[in-house]
């Protein structure tokens, strides 16, 4: 059986927006996916909302392609807005995943969450920033 991706998904997997690290950031995450792709996510947040955001991860094409699109999805917006990001609304915006795939979505969301989650940490405790790595 044939599996067709979306133009999107293809989009996303052969050209990655956001793919790369970076050496300062105010949110970090490192999660691995029940198939055992790791995702990795960085941002800063500036002026209250998500400014610059990358991503890294060592797996298939469908996980590049989420990733992409959930840095995508959270740029711009403030850290509260961009948590609501879920699997589905990133399935959807990819114009969806074959059911063997869309584990791949929750990695990314999970993965921004995480982000979000140690930002959050780090701004109402300045200090763990210091003992914090990013």
């Amino acid at each position: 059986m044939d599996i067709v991706y979306s133009a999107t998904v293809v989009d996303h997997a052969t050209k990655p927006r956001n793919l790369g690290t970076m050496e300062k950031a105010d949110g970090f995450a490192r999660r691995t996916g029940t198939c055992g792709d790791t995702m990795e996510l960085w941002l800063n947040v500036r002026d209250g909302v998500i400014g610059q955001i990358a991503f890294m991860t060592d797996g298939c094409g469908t996980t590049l392609a989420t990733g992409s699109m959930v840095t995508e999805m959270a740029r711009g917006k403030k850290p509260g807005v961009a948590f609501k990001i879920s699997e589905q609304d990133i399935l959807t915006a990819l114009g969806g995943l074959p059911p063997e795939n869309e584990h791949c979505a929750a990695l990314a969301a999970d993965t921004l969450k995480a982000a979000i989650s140690s930002y959050l940490k780090v701004k109402n405790e300045p200090w763990k920033n210091l003992y914090g790595k990013h």
